[in-house]
């Protein structure tokens, strides 16, 4: 397993990978002067990752195409694959998933399952919003995912 971290029009991004796919991208604070303290292992697939969320931030990219892979229960995986299936520039709330999924009482639980989720952007849970329209929760930051989400209806507008 290897990790590294990027600079981003979007902030730095971690990427953890196994030796056939990406397992986790998220939101880092690592210090880039302590580089030498991680395994910081660039290579040809998280260069791969790197160059298509700078298409995605510059609205050039809409879909992934690297491998990855989701870990989880079978009901999170469930969440993660419904959340694949929220279009680029669109968004559904906690009980829409949740009837998508066949649980439409577990509105919660599919909260909970987003806050899992180990590959934000590409599993979209941006996405995702309160039945109200509010932006609710988001473990990179409801600022971040404003972010995402104006970035994402400003290049369908």
């Amino acid at each position: 397993m290897g990790v590294t971290v990027y600079n981003t029009k979007f902030g730095q991004i971690k990427i953890e990978y196994d030796k056939e796919a990406v397992i986790s991208i998220g939101r880092s604070n690592f210090n880039l002067l302590d580089i030498k303290k991680t395994d910081n292992e660039k290579n040809d697939l998280t260069d791969k990752v790197y160059w298509q969320l700078e298409e995605y931030f510059d609205g050039k990219r809409e879909v992934f195409d690297f491998p990855f892979k989701l870990k989880g229960t079978d009901f999170q995986i469930k969440v993660w694959s419904a959340l694949c299936e929220i279009p680029y520039g669109k968004t559904s709330t906690y009980k829409e998933i949740a009837e998508k999924i066949g649980s439409p009482k577990a509105f919660r639980a599919v909260g909970n399952a987003n806050n899992k989720n180990k590959l934000m952007i590409v599993v979209p849970c941006h996405r995702v919003i309160g039945s109200d329209g509010k932006l609710v929760g988001y473990a990179g930051g409801l600022d971040f995912k404003k972010r995402l989400l104006d970035l994402e209806s400003n290049i369908k507008a």
